[in-house]
C-alpha cells in the first residue's frame, strides 16, 4: 500500500445519503467529477473488472457471444423507432462540426438489429445472441446516490433473435438463469418481480430488485402465492359490476370549506346524514400530458378513490411515452370548465376531456364527488349512470394490505434497487429496421428479439449497499480488490515478514494486499483495513516476537491467532 494510488477519508462526503456512496467515496474506491459522473481508483476499478467478469462469464455460459458499440451514435438510427423523440429530455444530443445530429447511447437496440440485420440473412443463422458491457449516458434530471444513479454508468446489454416467439421464450429463460446464477456468485439479495417495460416495448418483463431501505423502487409481494411485481406494474383487482336500477338519484350539496377529503367526508357526514369514508368519495387529479417531439398537450382526468393518492411514478409508466404533469393555476385559467376542487366527473365527456379512472371505479359503484361548482359536491354519482369513463388507468398508490392480482391475499411493499431487467420486446425493432430471415421456403421470417440489461456499475454499489457494517465495506471474496489485506503494524521486521507471507500467498494463487507504510500509525492502518472490506485479514504485529500473526474474518470478526509457520496454509484453506 505503500505505493498504491489510495487516500481514505475519515469524514462522510457532504453530498452523500445513501451508505454505499459514503463508504465508496471514504474507502478511496471512487471520486465524484461531476454531479452523476465519477472516476474509479485503482481499487474500485478492480471491483468493477470483478463484477464484469462475472457478468461476462455467465453471459459466455449460456451462449453469448461480446460485441463492442459506439458510445456516440448518430441520430438515424433512433430516428427510425421514433426513440429519438421519445427519450425526451432524458438523452444527451450533440452535434459534429458539420451538425449532424448525435446522441451518447442510453441503450443500443438499435444498433444490435442493424448489426444482424447486416451480417445474417437465412434461418440457418438464428437464433443468435450478442452483447456487449459499455459505458452508457442518460441525463438523469437528479443524479443522486453515488454511482447507484449517475449520468454515466456501466452496463451489459444483451439481445437475442429468434425466429419465433417460442424461440424468444427460450432466450428469455436462458437469460433469466443466467441473471440468478450471475447475482448469486456476486452475493446480491434479489427479488425478481414483473415489471413494465417502458419505452423499451415489449411484452414479458421481469425486473431483479435489490431489497434495501435507501432503494427507489417500490415493489409488492406476496407471501401466499409468490407473487411480485414493481410498484409501477401491480395490477389492481377489479370488482364486480353492480346493477344500476336499485342506485338513488344524483343529488348536489353545499360543502363549504372542505378544501381536503378529510374535512368533505366529515362535512357531509354531519350535515347531509350520509356514512361515508375517504374510500367512498372520487378524487378527480388533472394533469396535462405531452409528447416528446411533438408540440400537443392533453388535458387528461384521472380518478381514483379518495382515500388513495395518485402515484406518478405508476402514471408515468401508465402513459409512457406520454409525459404527465400536474395542472397549475394558469392551465386553469385556461378550462373554466373544470372548477377547481370542485370537479366531478359528469361533465368532461362534454368538455372533451378524456377521463381514467382506477380500475375500483366499476359500473354501478357510488361515488361522493365535485358538482362543478364552487363550494358544492354531488352524492350518489353512479359510474355507468352519470358519467362513463374512457379507459382506466394504473395510477393509484399501492399500499400494504391490498389484495394480491392472483390469489387475494395481503401484499406486502418493500424498496428495492433496480440491478437487471429482462424484457421480450418482441418485433418492435426488426419492425423498424426491417429485419428479417429467409425461412426455408424462400419466404421472409419477421425476427422477434429479447432485451436483457445488468447494471453492472450499479451492482457495485447495490454490493456495497447490502455488504456493509458500522467499520466499513465487507466484500463478498467474488469482487473483493483482493483476497487477503495483511497488515504489517509497523517494525521493520513486521513489515518486511508481512511482505514475505503477501509473496508466498501470492505465488499460491491468492491477490494480496500488504500494508506496508512505515509512518502510518497501527490505529490508522486497522480502520482502513476495516474501511476498505477485504474478506480476509492478517495482522502481522506485536505477536510475531512469538511466531504468531492474528488472523481476521471480515464478514464474521471471527479472530484467531495461528503460527507464521502455519499462515500461508491456514489463510489458503480460510479463503478458499
Amino acid at each position: 500500500m505503500s505505493s498504491l494510488f489510495l487516500r481514505t477519508l475519515r469524514d462522510d462526503p457532504a453530498d452523500a445519503e445513501v451508505p454505499s456512496h459514503k463508504l465508496l467515496v471514504r474507502a478511496g474506491y471512487v471520486r465524484r467529477v461531476a454531479p452523476g459522473i465519477y472516476s474509479w481508483l485503482p481499487l474500485g476499478k478492480m471491483v468493477l473488472e470483478n463484477v464484469a467478469k462475472v457478468v461476462r462469464e455467465e453471459m459466455n455460459r449460456m451462449g453469448a457471444q461480446e460485441v463492442l458499440f459506439p458510445a456516440l451514435l448518430p441520430r438515424e438510427y433512433y430516428e427510425a423507432t421514433g426513440r429519438w423523440t421519445e427519450y425526451g429530455d432524458t438523452i444527451f444530443r450533440l452535434q459534429d462540426r458539420k451538425g449532424a445530429d448525435y446522441l451518447l447511447g442510453p441503450t443500443h437496440e438499435e444498433l444490435f438489429t442493424d448489426m444482424v440485420k447486416g451480417e445474417y440473412s437465412s434461418y440457418k443463422d438464428f437464433p443468435v445472441t450478442l452483447y456487449q458491457i459499455q459505458t452508457k449516458y442518460r441525463d438523469e434530471a437528479r443524479p443522486r446516490a453515488g454511482i447507484l444513479r449517475g449520468r454515466e454508468f456501466l452496463m451489459k446489454d444483451s439481445y437475442s433473435f429468434d425466429l419465433d416467439d417460442d424461440g424468444l421464450k427460450h432466450s428469455y429463460e436462458q437469460h433469466r438463469e443466467a441473471y440468478i446464477r450471475t447475482f448469486d456468485r456476486l452475493g446480491i439479495r434479489y427479488k425478481i418481480v414483473f415489471a413494465q417495460s417502458g419505452a423499451m416495448g415489449g411484452s414479458a418483463s421481469e425486473e431483479f430488485l435489490a431489497p434495501t431501505p435507501t432503494g427507489e423502487d417500490t415493489f409488492v409481494a406476496c407471501h401466499s402465492c409468490g407473487y411480485a411485481a414493481n410498484a409501477e406494474a401491480v395490477v389492481t383487482p377489479a370488482p364486480a359490476a353492480r346493477p344500476l336500477d336499485d342506485a338513488a338519484p344524483l343529488r348536489v350539496m353545499d360543502t363549504p370549506d372542505t378544501p381536503t377529503i378529510d374535512t368533505l367526508v366529515s362535512y357531509v357526514n354531519e350535515h347531509h346524514g350520509l356514512s361515508v369514508t375517504a374510500a367512498d368519495t372520487l378524487k378527480n387529479v388533472v394533469v396535462k400530458v405531452s409528447t416528446p417531439g411533438s408540440d400537443k398537450v392533453e388535458t387528461l382526468v384521472i380518478g381514483v378513490p379518495g382515500d388513495r393518492e395518485v402515484d406518478f411514478k405508476r402514471l408515468e409508466a401508465a402513459l409512457s411515452p406520454g409525459e404527465p404533469a400536474i395542472f397549475e393555476a394558469a392551465d386553469f385559467a385556461k378550462h373554466p370548465g373544470l372548477v377547481r376542487g370542485y370537479i366531478g366527473p359528469q361533465v368532461l365527456r362534454s368538455l372533451g376531456i378524456r377521463y381514467l379512472v382506477d380500475p375500483r371505479v366499476v359500473t354501478g359503484t357510488s361515488w361522493v364527488t365535485g358538482a362543478n361548482e364552487p363550494g358544492k359536491h354531488a352524492a350518489d354519482v353512479v359510474a355507468g349512470r352519470d358519467f362513463t369513463p374512457d379507459g382506466t388507468i394504473e395510477a393509484a398508490e399501492v399500499r400494504a394490505g391490498d389484495p394480491c392480482p392472483r390469489c387475494g391475499s395481503e401484499l406486502s411493499i418493500d424498496r428495492g434497487i433496480e440491478i437487471g431487467h429482462i424484457f421480450q420486446l418482441g418485433r418492435k425493432y426488426a419492425d423498424a429496421a426491417g429485419l428479417d430471415a429467409l425461412g426455408p421456403d424462400g419466404k421472409p421470417i419477421r425476427v422477434t428479439m429479447g432485451s436483457y440489461g445488468i447494471g453492472v456499475s450499479r451492482a457495485v454499489a447495490v454490493i456495497a449497499e447490502q455488504a456493509h457494517d458500522p467499520l466499513g465495506l465487507v466484500w463478498p471474496r467474488e469482487v473483493a480488490p483482493a483476497d487477503v489485506h495483511i497488515v504489517g503494524t509497523g517494525k521493520d521486521n513486521q513489515i518486511e515478514a508481512a511482505l514475505e507471507l503477501g509473496a508466498e500467498l501470492e505465488s499460491r494463487g491468492l491477490r494480496v494486499l500488504v500494508d506496508d507504510r512505515p509512518s502510518v500509525s497501527p490505529g490508522v492502518k486497522f480502520k482502513d483495513a476495516e474501511l476498505l472490506g477485504l474478506p480476509t485479514i492478517v495482522v502481522v504485529g506485536r505477536g510475531l516476537s512469538q511466531g504468531v500473526v492474528e488472523l481476521r474474518d471480515r464478514v464474521s470478526g471471527e479472530k484467531s491467532e495461528i503460527p507464521l509457520a502455519e499462515a500461508a496454509d491456514r489463510i489458503l484453506a480460510a479463503t478458499t
